[in-house]
């Protein structure tokens, strides 16, 4: 089994987090974004929309990170990261979807931004996105009500918000001392060993 990836992407990391939780063996391959590694022919016969990350197992090849997930769930079902019932796989599924689309992108942006210099950097995006992130944290805390991760055990839904919760300190983004569900979530998920040692973005 083989994972094209980038370190700072956090998508990859999702399944990387899926990987360590399985504890499956799998080499490495850096894409460099960088040098335009993941618009070459050789990558884009893996994955033509140009993406990490890639899982190649045997002749499989799947890309896109819940994909990829939910196939290492369907091929290495141990431990589970999905529960059996219909209704709360429903529910992780959308929770995972809402991570994806409305979490973790906000999160890039701030990234991105913080990146340029001062001049170059837009303020009015940051706050934008950072207020995204700020209802969205809200609306976990009232998830987590009660609850140690967002459906039952440790699921892909989790693991799905890991990336970003794992970087909002660097990026400037407070959690509220008033959002005390989510601050003990963000430490249960920072003290599993497959978060804790993700490597951090530069």
């Amino acid at each position: 089994m083989t994972l094209y990836d980038h370190p700072d992407c956090p998508f990859g990391m999702k399944v990387r987090i899926v990987l360590a939780e399985k504890d499956w063996d799998y080499d490495l391959v850096t894409v460099d974004m960088g040098a335009n590694q993941h618009r070459q022919p050789e990558f884009l016969k893996l994955n033509p929309f140009g993406q990490v990350p890639v899982l190649v197992d045997d002749d499989t090849v799947v890309y896109d990170s819940t994909v990829i997930n939910e196939y290492l769930e369907d091929e290495y079902p141990e431990p589970s990261l999905r529960p059996d019932d219909s209704d709360l796989l429903a529910r992780v599924r959308l929770l995972e979807d809402y991570a994806d689309t409305s979490f973790t992108l906000p999160a890039m942006a701030i990234e991105r931004e913080m990146k340029k210099g001062v001049l170059d950097r837009d303020d009015v995006l940051v706050k934008r996105a950072n207020a995204v992130l700020g209802k969205g944290l809200a609306m976990l805390n009232g998830q987590l009500v009660g609850k140690e991760f967002l459906v039952g055990e440790l699921s892909l839904a989790d693991i799905s918000f890991a990336p970003a919760l794992m970087s909002l300190d660097r990026l400037g983004v407070s959690v509220d001392a008033s959002l005390g569900n989510v601050r003990a979530w963000i430490s249960r998920l920072a003290g599993r060993p497959s978060i804790g040692s993700l490597p951090k973005a530069s």
